[in-house]
């Protein structure tokens, strides 16, 4: 008995692309970070089904930018797709707000603080306005503007006394 072939749709890569994990925080996926702007397939004239996903990097000098797209590649390639294209989309600008309120929370679990909503002008005063992942006291205080990656700094608690991450607001 033959069964009917599930047709891809845009939102099954979609799905899919909620496995793929940002190689430096492993537990947000590339979703949770706001990086994937656009997702298409086509069936082709000769029933070839092609995927392509648009990536905006955290920024363009990011190291594990190769094996973000080749992450999005295998998982979609897997779920079979003929052909798959990565784009990766150096004119828009990511931000930190870009990232889902449900990947903040995330963040901070993992003992990340996460970056402040940008609604207002970036001001000195709210940059150091930073909550301890470990205890939730604001009195920290910046101890590095270079964390392990770029786009972290490394903070002091003064209430805990504890050191930690801040992912930067940009």
């Amino acid at each position: 008995m033959e069964t009917a072939q599930h047709i891809l749709t845009e939102a099954d890569i979609w799905t899919v692309l909620e496995s793929v994990k940002d190689p430096e925080i492993p537990v947000l996926s590339l979703i949770d970070m706001g990086m994937i702007t656009h997702v298409s397939c086509l069936t082709s004239h000769v029933s070839r089904l092609s995927a392509h996903i648009t990536m905006t990097p955290t920024f363009v000098g990011c190291p594990a930018l190769s094996v973000m797209k080749k992450d999005i590649y295998d998982a979609v390639k897997k779920m079979g797709f003929d052909e798959v294209e990565v784009i990766i989309d150096m004119e828009t600008a990511w931000t930190s707000d870009r990232m889902k309120p449900e990947a903040k929370l995330k963040l901070e679990k993992f003992g990340i603080a996460p970056p402040a909503m940008m609604e207002e002008d970036m001001t000195a005063e709210l940059l150091d306005r930073v909550r301890c992942p470990h205890c939730g006291s604001t009195d920290t205080t910046l101890r590095s503007s270079f964390g392990s990656t770029l786009c972290r700094a490394i903070r002091f608690c003064f209430t805990c006394r504890q050191g930690f991450e801040q992912f930067k607001p940009i």
